[in-house]
């Protein structure tokens, strides 16, 4: 009996009862979706923003190359690349001193000048006054008599060095056997790689 007295005012109120259990069940399929369409914080993400950005670096590349200038590159570029960003290097490159003196692995650092030079071209060195000085001797860039003002590097060491380069880390010295343990005490503060 109850359930007749209901009856006329249901169906007198049947649009807005309809409306209200539609607008109910699209509620819950919002929230549904809101709860299994939440945006995922990947760990990817994370460390990305956690990160800093790699910084370019800008370097200077001249003599034989194609197109000689200043680049700016990524920081985690090679000379390799470098060299790629001047179109290589020339037909009139010195190839066997590049052989021998640069080391297209090394990574490129900011404000690295880089010079290749020409067939025939004479390249400068450091002086042996400068060596004796107290500069810094460049294992893979430095001159027979150069090497010879380190101490205890004689012609045929100076040769031995010449011979095995190029070097990206002065320690390749013992590793490959061109210097001794002693001889390699008495230089290393006094040559580098680079």
């Amino acid at each position: 009996m109850n359930s007749q007295r209901f009856l006329p005012l249901i169906r007198s109120n049947l649009l807005p009862i309809a409306l209200g259990i539609f607008g109910i069940i699209l509620v819950t399929l919002g929230l549904f979706q809101m709860v299994l369409n939440k945006p995922k914080s990947s760990p990817l993400v994370l460390e990305e923003a956690g990160e800093e950005k790699k910084l370019d670096i800008v370097v200077d590349i001249e003599g034989a190359v194609m197109s000689p200038g200043v680049y700016k590159v990524s920081a985690d570029s090679r000379i390799v690349d470098v060299l790629a960003e001047a179109g290589g290097i020339s037909e009139d490159a010195n190839r066997d001193w590049v052989e021998k003196n640069i080391n297209m692995a090394k990574k490129a650092s900011d404000g690295l000048k880089i010079y290749i030079p020409r067939i025939g071209e004479e390249v400068l060195s450091i002086s042996q006054n400068s060596a004796q000085a107290g500069a810094v001797i460049n294992i893979n860039t430095a001159s027979a008599s150069d090497l010879e003002s380190l101490p205890a590097v004689g012609p045929v060491t100076a040769q031995k060095i010449i011979d095995g380069r190029p070097y990206s880390q002065i320690g390749e010295l013992i590793d490959r056997k061109i210097v001794g343990a002693a001889t390699f005490e008495k230089i290393k503060d006094k040559i580098s790689a680079d």
